[in-house]
């Protein structure tokens, strides 16, 4: 209920907002009333991390298994501590990795897609970074990105981790990305593992 009361407010303000603008003619008396209504609204460069509400990390078995990594590395800083993220979470669930890269976020779906159908691999983890810019691309990539990842594990049957952050700025994808942190690349190895152990489960192939 809090969050829909958030969201709530923040549509109350927005609509004054807008009203305001339409009848202010005095740009210094319309910037006072506006920080006003403003105040105490989330900025978009400082939204916090949604933290998982759990007590621990949840560790996975798979040993021998191999997992294959998708990375569009577009950031080399960031693409270094998404990597380290997956393959530590990898290691300590007894599995092996292998990498293979590809231009941007929009191909790792296609990567993932050719080379599962090879049969050598039991999971597959995407790894990137889109950034907002000025334009729209950021929302045609963020959202194919992640409709086809999707549509592979649900119409294949296949264990992905989905890693690819999707932020405002470099600030957010570093707390997101450091394992010391976020550990978004952790998220996802662990996110791929579970799937694996629960497709053996049940006998998936």
């Amino acid at each position: 209920m809090r969050g829909l009361s958030r969201r709530a407010e923040m549509r109350t303000r927005a609509s004054a907002v807008q009203g305001l603008v339409s009848r202010t003619s005095h740009p210094r008396a319309c910037a006072g009333a506006l920080a006003s209504l403003l105040n105490g609204l989330p900025i978009p460069g400082k939204i916090p991390m949604a933290e998982p509400q759990r007590s621990h990390v949840p560790t996975y078995s798979a040993p021998g298994a191999r997992i294959l990594i998708v990375e569009a590395r577009y950031y080399d800083g960031i693409g270094d501590m998404l990597l380290a993220g997956a393959r530590r979470a990898i290691e300590a669930a007894g599995a092996t990795s292998e990498v293979i890269g590809v231009p941007g976020a929009l191909e790792i779906p296609a990567a993932i897609n050719v080379a599962m159908r090879s049969g050598l691999y039991a999971g597959a983890i995407a790894l990137g970074c889109v950034i907002r810019g000025e334009t729209y691309h950021f929302e045609i990539v963020a959202g194919e990105s992640s409709r086809a990842i999707m549509d592979l594990t649900v119409q294949h049957d296949l264990a992905i981790g989905n890693g690819i952050l999707t932020v405002e700025n470099e600030e957010q994808a570093i707390v997101r990305a450091d394992p010391a942190q976020g550990d978004k690349g952790g998220d996802a190895a662990r996110a791929a593992l579970a799937l694996l152990q629960l497709k053996q489960r049940y006998g998936v192939r």
